[in-house]
């Protein structure tokens, strides 16, 4: 993923000047702060564009005029891949502004402003909760066609994990879930230690998304791609479906937006583990 977006920077050169195709409304703010709200607006910008500040970290543009957060701080980015990703996200925007699929613009501002106020303690605490009743964690008694499924499919996943950390995490159908030891939290608690607060900004929200600590962590590793991530936290609807079918249309839409905020937080994960910079070419006028 990450290739793609250093050659989409090489395609649009040094200014990652993007043209709208459809320039919006002529009441453009000076600054313009991101709302999470669900109301469409009208898009009032036609160019999206970085820049880096003179403090190292990059800026998005919207015809000149900086982005800024819901919270009013100025909207800045550690690396040059986020800054394009999230310019990306504004740029395919087209009459109205849609900003329930940006959700990297959405990670971005959550890191910014961070309106709980907490720490990364705090949230790696929250992540260790969520070990507890992790789905693949939970098994059912019967059917015995869904007790089946879930063995196949996830302890495969339990096994890797268990493997990957050298931890002990196990399954159980009880209603209590399975006792995690404290030895396996703690490994865990260690490494959660190792991403920074941008990083752990998105884990947990992938995390939330799929409602398991394992399957998050099998995306982030790349031992497990999203789309079968997103199967696996949905199994026992899946199985549900299989024998009594779906309203088509709305589970089509759950599972794409499933998949888009999966993707979207792994990505975010990744640009904000790593130094991402891309060299600047010589521009010759």
């Amino acid at each position: 993923m990450l290739r793609n977006l250093v050659r989409l920077r090489s395609l649009f050169g040094n200014s990652i000047s993007i043209s709208a195709v459809q320039p919006g409304g002529q009441n453009c703010q000076s600054v313009l702060r991101y709302s999470t709200a669900t109301v469409e607006r009208r898009r009032f910008y036609q160019d999206v564009s970085i820049s880096q500040g003179e403090n190292g970290l990059y800026e998005v543009n919207l015809d000149r005029r900086k982005l800024k957060t819901p919270g009013g701080k100025l909207f800045t980015v550690p690396n040059e891949a986020l800054a394009i990703a999230v310019a990306t996200e504004w740029d395919a925007q087209r009459d109205t502004l849609k900003s329930y699929t940006m959700h990297l613009t959405t990670l971005c501002n959550t890191a910014l402003d961070n309106p709980t106020q907490r720490t990364t303690d705090q949230m790696i605490n929250a992540a260790l909760k969520f070990l507890e009743t992790d789905t693949v964690c939970y098994r059912v008694d019967e059917p015995y066609g869904l007790v089946e499924l879930q063995k196949n499919e996830w302890d495969p996943v339990l096994q890797w994990i268990e493997n990957r950390y050298n931890v002990t995490i196990g399954s159980s159908s009880n209603i209590l879930g399975p006792e995690i030891p404290e030895a396996t939290k703690e490994t865990f608690k260690q490494h959660l230690n190792s991403y920074n607060f941008w990083s752990m900004t998105g884990l947990e929200y992938v995390i939330t998304q799929l409602k398991s600590v394992v399957l998050s962590l099998g995306v982030i590793d790349r031992h497990l791609g999203v789309e079968q991530a997103v199967l696996l936290s949905r199994l026992e609807e899946e199985y549900q479906i299989r024998c009594w079918g779906n309203v088509e249309w709305a589970h089509d839409y759950d599972m794409y937006e499933l998949r888009a905020r999966t993707a979207a937080g792994a990505l975010f994960v990744h640009l904000t583990s790593e130094s991402s910079t891309v060299k600047h070419k010589l521009m010759r006028d």
